[in-house]
């Protein structure tokens, strides 16, 4: 039997396989990050809107355990405390949400992928991440892209702890793809030698997601 929460069969997610299902908001342009910052089909918000799956976790900075396992030499068991000890990033980058809105110049703090992969050193086939929830979504990303420059397991958004409602204690961020693989509420990271599609990759939407090329919906 699975331990994962049962996700609602909520308005949200009936309505984004709808849209995957419609092929709703595809413009048919491509874009290049270093020429074009607004991906095609996206428009700038101020706010940070808020989106999940209608079950949202009360982990805490106390109660917080992040699991690195699989295909990994030297698995490990986070606490806070433990990330909080890890070699610690600041960056700047944008948000672009496959639902359309992008928002400019957030500042994470937190722990850069890179330096990640450094401590549980993945085996040489490993060439897939799962990123598992604590609301039970998962996303899956390949090492490449989970080891980009920019991508962090971040802890703080502007300067404070990120906020429950977007994803804290700790959140993957993952900002030259759409923002549903940048899991919320971390809780295992499972290196993998073979892909496996997560909540929305299985649903209709595009198993890599990058803005630039459009990449809302699968074929």
């Amino acid at each position: 039997m699975s331990d994962e929460p049962e996700h609602p069969d909520s308005k949200l997610t009936r309505t984004k396989q709808e849209w995957a299902e419609q092929g709703k908001f595809l413009t048919g342009q491509t874009s290049r990050p270093e020429a074009d910052r607004l991906p095609p089909g996206q428009h700038l918000v101020r706010n940070w809107p808020v989106l999940d799956l209608g079950l949202r976790p009360d982990t805490t900075q106390a109660t917080f355990r992040l699991r690195i396992d699989g295909a990994v030499d030297l698995p490990a068991l986070w606490d806070f405390s433990q990330v909080m000890a890890q070699k610690q990033t600041e960056a700047v980058s944008d948000i672009h949400c496959v639902t359309t809105w992008s928002r400019y110049d957030n500042r994470w703090s937190g722990v850069a992928t890179s330096d990640l992969l450094a401590a549980v050193r993945p085996k040489a086939g490993a060439g897939f991440v799962v990123l598992h929830s604590d609301d039970g979504y998962t996303t899956n990303l390949d090492l490449a892209d989970f080891a980009a420059p920019g991508a962090m397991l971040a802890h703080a958004w502007e300067g404070r702890p990120i906020t429950t409602e977007h994803g804290g204690p700790v959140r993957l961020v993952v900002p030259h793809l759409y923002f549903w693989k940048s899991a919320k509420w971390l809780k295992r990271i499972e290196f993998r030698t073979s892909d496996a599609p997560g909540f929305w990759e299985v649903r209709g939407y595009h198993n890599r997601g990058d803005p630039w090329a459009e990449e809302r919906y699968s074929d």
